[in-house]
C-alpha cells in the first residue's frame, strides 16, 4: 500500500512513520503548512524535517507555495473554530496530491498530537476522502506520543512550543 503522509513537523512524524512503515509499506510525505507563522518558524520546522527525512530515507514533497495570506484571511474571524479551516486546507491539498501521485490513501501526522482536535481531523479527512474519491487512512497515533517525544529529544530535534499559527502562538505565550 502506498500512502501519502501530510507532515506538520519532524517530531510529529517519528511515530506515525514508524507505524505506517510496519503496517503498510511505502510511505511518502508532503509538507504543506500555510498555518505556520512566522516564516522563520516555518523554515525552522522545514529544515528539521529535511534532516529527519534524509536520516530516515523518507521522500518528502515540499509545497512550492506558502499561502499564509489566504490562511489569515480565512481564519482571522473564526476564533477557536479556525482549526476546521486549517485541517481542511492541508488535508485537501494532501488528498489532491495523493490522487495525482496514484497513492492508495492519504493520512496526516496531525493524528499524533494530543493537542489537536482529533475527531475533527478524522471527520475532515473522511469527508475529503469521499469527495475526492481517495481513501483517508485513519490511525490514532496518539498512543505513541511519549515514545515520539522521547525519540525526538534523543535526536536533539528542534521542538516547537505551539501548534503553528499566530493564534496558537499567542495562546501559548500571552498570559493577559
Amino acid at each position: 500500500m502506498k500512502i501519502l503522509l501530510h507532515i506538520c513537523c519532524a517530531p510529529c512524524t517519528i511515530y506515525p512513520l514508524q507505524t505506517l512503515r510496519e503496517e503498510t509499506g511505502r510511505i511518502e510525505g508532503l509538507f504543506f503548512n500555510p498555518n505556520i507563522h512566522p516564516y522563520l518558524e516555518y523554515r525552522k520546522r522545514l529544515g528539521t524535517l529535511r534532516e529527519f527525512a534524509a536520516r530516515e530515507g523518507l521522500s518528502v514533497e515540499e509545497a512550492e507555495d506558502y499561502p499564509m495570506e489566504d490562511f489569515l484571511r480565512k481564519t482571522s474571524f473564526m476564533g477557536r473554530d479556525r482549526c476546521s479551516y486549517c485541517y481542511e486546507v492541508r488535508l485537501r491539498r494532501t488528498a489532491a496530491h495523493a490522487r495525482k501521485g496514484l497513492f492508495d490513501a492519504f493520512t496526516t501526522t496531525l493524528l499524533y498530537s494530543r493537542y489537536q482536535k482529533h475527531d475533527l481531523i478524522r471527520q475532515t479527512g473522511e469527508a475529503i476522502a469521499r469527495e475526492m474519491k481517495i481513501p483517508f487512512f485513519y490511525r490514532d497515533f496518539r498512543v505513541g506520543w511519549s515514545e515520539g517525544v522521547r525519540l525526538s529529544k534523543e535526536m536533539d530535534m528542534y521542538r516547537q512550543k505551539y501548534c503553528g499559527c499566530i493564534f496558537s502562538e499567542k495562546e501559548r505565550y500571552f498570559k493577559g
